[in-house]
């Protein structure tokens, strides 16, 4: 069978990434000569819509059946080390744009009224924060990609300290970044050990080229090295048991768009999935029980913390952990299930888990507090807000006809074929997370109403009804039409699977990864 072709034209015949990484960027720049907060809030808005078309017109110009990467854009960056701008898309990177986008749009929405100071420079924040984002997802040399890795701390760091809901935010803002840059270290040693092989190898000079260091499997000692470098330091923004602490300061202190974009933009997992177990497959293999350990424990942590939790916010984070885990977990597996599985739980985290947190962002705009000391009789004064918070809860402990169950049956067969011991592990947690979902949403939206405020509360606007309603529509979509999602990613995640399961010291890049 002939494999594949590496790079394919842009039918389009624009530069369509380039425009997603761009757009946002340029946009943010407008918004300082704004005199009016509603026309900055509406520019805004115009600019998260026509990022949300251009990623929803890339998705359409993809073709699905090719496994390789797409829509490909080269140039020349910095000559002297070899490094590019290249760019490009592939069935596992492609839903993640238009899911950027349209979480973006929804925390636009939902900062509506909720911000008032400095309005100008939040949405040129949020907006700088999707074009470098949009970056991570589509960049294919290592020092572009590091570059738009280490470009979302600045907006997060701001965000948190000048728009945080809590007493703490700026304590939060700098653990979150010294724990960003710590995590930077190791992808940062792993590249320059990657370019440095590549020069010694080839006699060619050092090269960062994502594709080109595919094409030259590393010795395994190498392998070891590099797998360990860039699996912790992704496993920090995942973010994975133990180097999860930050997250639960920041949902607590932060502001709540940007905590929905932290839950629902899975940027380590992606990175694990995309660059450490590729780059190195032997040593991949032979870590698997790391891999299974982590990820099957921090299921059973997440959802065991998340039980005793009595702020919804928390309880969201520790129920991240949890997801995250379980997708660790569907990667390690290293099978078709598995890896399909993750991805369609890494889309759904921006789906169910960004929507929960915008939900409880609303809960909060209202009566002031997210504890349970504070709600209580919720479903009677905000019965659609209880409605669609019951409907994204079920999709996260995986109820059958919502998108949470076809990733978390995936991710389960995927691993039973390799480990049942590690799958019990993993449905141990799902069973878990069911327990911690529904003890929280009974006491905090069933029973009678016992506080002034929660009674007075005015149940869902326009505005936030169409942030839910879509939410909803999307979580059972990819419950009852799953293969929506699977026939984008299937090709790709079978050339991944190939080449992690055939390709070793000699045997060279798989079929799937080479150049015809």
């Amino acid at each position: 069978m002939n494999p594949e072709p590496l790079f394919t034209a842009d039918p389009l015949g624009i530069p369509i990434l380039s425009l997603l990484i761009l757009l946002p960027l340029v946009w943010a720049l407008l918004l300082p000569f704004l005199r009016e907060n509603r026309t900055v809030r509406i520019v805004t808005l115009v600019g998260a819509a026509l990022e949300l078309a251009l990623s929803l017109a890339m998705l359409a110009a993809l073709r699905p059946e090719i496994s390789g990467m797409q829509l490909v854009e080269r140039a020349s960056w910095i000559p002297s080390l070899n490094v590019h701008y290249l760019i490009g898309i592939d069935g596992i990177a492609a839903l993640f744009p238009p899911l950027t986008a349209l979480l973006f749009c929804g925390v636009i929405l939902a900062s509506w009224t909720s911000i008032q100071s400095m309005p100008r420079l939040y949405f040129a924040l949020l907006l700088v924060l999707e074009g470098v984002t949009m970056g991570v997802f589509c960049a294919l040399d290592l020092v572009l990609f590091f570059l738009f890795w280490e470009l979302t701390l600045a907006p997060i760091y701001f965000l948190i300290s000048l728009w945080g809901i809590g007493p703490e935010r700026r304590f939060a803002a700098t653990k979150y970044t010294l724990f960003m840059l710590a995590g930077g270290i190791p992808l940062l040693f792993a590249l320059i050990l990657l370019a440095l092989y590549h020069a010694d190898i080839t006699g060619n000079g050092l090269s960062f080229d994502y594709l080109t260091l595919l094409a030259h499997p590393l010795p395994a000692p190498l392998q070891t090295a590099v797998f360990l470098l860039l699996f912790f330091g992704f496993a920090v923004k995942a973010p994975l048991f133990p180097f999860h602490t930050w997250l639960p300061t920041v949902l607590r202190e932060g502001p709540v768009g940007l905590s929905a974009l932290l839950v629902g933009l899975k940027l380590g997992a992606f990175g694990i999935l995309r660059f450490a177990l590729p780059l190195a497959p032997t040593a991949a293999r032979e870590y698997f029980w790391l891999m299974a350990v982590l990820g099957g424990f921090g299921a059973i942590y997440g959802a065991l913390v998340a039980l005793r939790q009595s702020n919804l916010r928390k309880m969201l984070a520790f129920s991240s952990v949890s997801h995250v885990g379980l997708v660790i977990v569907g990667i390690a597996a290293m099978n078709i299930q598995g890896v399909q599985g993750a991805i369609f739980q890494l889309v759904n985290f921006g789906v169910v888990a960004g929507g929960l947190m915008l939900l409880t962002g609303f809960l909060h705009h209202r009566l002031g507090s997210t504890d349970l000391a504070s709600l209580g009789g919720l479903a009677r004064p905000l019965p659609l807000l209880t409605a669609f918070f019951l409907l994204l809860g079920m999709a996260s402990i995986g109820l059958p006809g919502t998108n949470g169950f076809v990733a978390e049956l995936l991710i389960l067969i995927g691993i039973f074929q390799v480990s049942p011991g590690v799958a019990f592990i993993a449905l141990f947690g799902v069973i878990l997370s069911a327990a911690y979902f529904l003890g929280l949403f009974q006491r905090a939206f069933l029973g009678p109403v016992t506080q002034p405020t929660v009674a007075a509360a005015l149940d869902l606007r326009p505005r936030e009804l169409l942030i839910a309603g879509v939410m909803a529509v999307l979580v059972l979509a990819g419950g009852l039409f799953p293969s929506l999602v699977q026939e984008v990613t299937a090709s790709a995640a079978n050339g991944w699977v190939a080449r992690m399961t055939t390709t070793g010291l000699d045997s060279g890049p798989s079929t799937a990864l080479r150049e015809p």
